[in-house]
This record gives structure tokens, C-alpha cells and sequence, in this order.
């Protein structure tokens, strides 16, 4: 295998070339690939190949939306393979208790209804703080707490109270089914059970259909505190610690 010559992080699919390009930041590992899906969980088939400075990538033709994955890193300190979640990944699901990456649809494959949305000015904001998961239960969805959709059936509603912006409590993925947001485990994923990548956008797009803009709280300073692949993600640790965030 051989570097990716596309840009990015983590897991980008290129729908015209029918490929998606795998990069991760891991420079304590002494080999890395990629296994998923689309080469039934082979950690042998797909190595990704040193870029220097730590980063790895290659890209992997036939892997797609919706497939998933986990890095597997072999670190010379330790006997076993790590396998371990992408630090970057856009999208995770819990399936039976096992947590995976999904290559999320990249923006440019969402059709937007509203290309024509100017922002209002700073000054002018009237925000709406909101928390997706209690704000207006879907009982069609995962957790029969709210949902993303569920929201977009209230944007009417918000509409008429003389708001124009949305301010989301934190939606970053988070491991238990029901949560504030400010235990995060992803920080590039949104949270699946509110609708995951595609269930924001739908809310974004609608949002700015009426008039409405949407302010994203986002949670950097803390994780967990479970599900954190990041926590000693390649195998390194100094003096019992392990927070080697792989965010360059």
C-alpha cells in the first residue's frame, strides 16, 4: 500500500473515485492499517504507509459510506494489536456493544435547500438555547427522546416566539444513551441516537429555511469518561498517564 496523496483526516470517501482515504496521527505506533467492513475485519489487507512526522494514510478502493472500521495499531511496547476507533471519525454506532467508525457522507453529498441563507448580524442575534435530547420527544426514534427530526417539527413554532438562531447543547457523540452533551467520546462525530451527521444537516438546512441560525456548543477541555479510544490510542503512556490526544 502506498500514502494517500488526498487531504484530510480520518476516514474521507471520494464518491467519484470509489475510495475512501484513511489518515490517523499516530506516532508511537510501529505499524498501522485499517480494518472494517469492507475487508471483513482483515487487520492484515489494508497497512496504511508512513507520511513522517507521525501520520499514516493510504486509500482503499471499494471502502464506503456507511462502512465501518477501526484503526489497528501495533505498538513494539505492547503484545497485542490496539484496536482502536478513528480519533477523527465523523460518525460512530453501538452495535450489540460494539462500537465502531462509519464513514460518514461527506457534505458536498447533501443536497442544501437553502444555499440563499444570510446569517443575521452578531448584534441582532435572539437565541434560542436548546437541548436535542429533551427538548421534544420523538418516539419513533432510538431512545424515544428527542431527535434532530423532532426538533425540525418545532422550527415553526420557535419560529413565531421571534428567535433567529439556535444554540445546541453539546451533540457531540457521547457513550451513554442519554446525556447533557459535556461527557463527549467523539468530538468530530454527532451523536447517533439524535440523528447522527445526516439528522444535523437535515436540522441546519431547515433551521436556515426559516429564517433560523444554528449555533454549535462544542466540548474540547473534557472527555468521558467512557468509550475514549483516544485514551493511550497508540500505545504510548508517561508515568501512568495516557492522554495523547492524536488531534494534530
Amino acid at each position: 500500500m502506498t500514502a494517500s496523496t488526498y487531504t484530510g483526516m480520518g476516514a474521507i470517501p471520494n464518491l467519484a473515485k470509489h475510495l475512501t482515504t484513511f489518515r490517523v496521527w499516530a506516532p508511537f505506533a510501529r505499524t498501522v492499517s485499517v480494518a472494517g467492513s469492507f475487508n471483513q475485519w482483515d487487520a492484515n489487507t489494508h497497512s496504511l504507509t508512513s507520511e513522517g512526522n507521525g501520520y499514516w494514510s493510504t486509500d482503499v478502493k471499494g471502502a464506503k459510506v456507511g462502512d465501518r472500521y477501526k484503526f489497528v495499531l501495533v505498538n513494539p511496547e505492547i503484545s497485542q494489536p490496539l484496536w482502536k476507533n478513528d480519533p477523527y471519525a465523523r460518525s460512530i454506532v453501538n452495535e450489540g456493544g460494539t462500537v465502531n467508525s462509519v464513514i460518514a457522507a461527506p457534505d458536498t453529498d447533501y443536497q442544501w435547500n437553502s444555499d440563499d441563507y444570510q446569517m443575521p448580524a452578531w448584534n441582532e442575534l435572539v437565541i434560542y438555547e436548546v437541548h436535542i435530547g429533551s427538548f421534544f420527544d420523538d418516539p419513533s426514534g432510538p431512545t424515544g427522546r428527542g431527535t434532530f427530526k423532532s426538533l425540525i417539527s418545532k422550527l415553526g413554532y420557535l419560529s413565531t416566539l421571534g428567535i433567529n438562531a439556535l444554540e445546541m447543547m453539546a451533540a457531540d457523540e457521547f457513550e451513554t444513551p442519554t446525556s447533557l452533551g459535556y461527557n463527549p467520546a467523539y468530538i468530530f462525530a454527532i451523536e447517533s441516537d439524535y440523528g447522527g451527521p445526516n439528522g444535523f444537516r437535515e436540522l441546519v438546512d431547515a433551521a436556515h429555511q426559516h429564517g433560523i441560525a444554528v449555533i454549535y456548543d462544542v466540548v474540547y477541555n473534557h472527555l468521558g469518561p467512557q468509550n475514549l479510544d483516544l485514551w493511550q490510542f497508540d500505545g504510548w503512556s508517561e508515568n501512568g498517564g495516557g492522554w495523547h490526544l492524536l488531534l494534530q
